[in-house]
């Protein structure tokens, strides 16, 4: 996070906000398929956060945080 600007830094942090307050965080994801599978995508304008849901501890925990032409590539 500290190599992104700012403000993207900032909306980033308000979405994992919303997120966090979401009964079912699900709603508002999309689960990614193949080598990415059981991993959830949220979109930030042209950034992707990569979280990983457990719902036995209700814990979201951010596996990655990159522009969309690179997130998928580091799996």
């Amino acid at each position: 996070m500290r190599k992104l600007d700012r403000g993207i830094a900032a909306r980033i942090f308000e979405e994992l906000d919303e997120i966090a307050k979401l009964e079912d965080p699900r709603v508002r994801g999309k689960s990614l398929t193949g080598n990415l599978a059981g991993v959830w995508r949220y979109r930030v304008g042209d950034y992707r956060i990569l979280c990983d849901i457990d719902d036995g501890r209700l814990v979201i925990l951010v596996v990655d945080v990159a522009h969309r032409r690179e997130v998928y590539k580091r799996r």
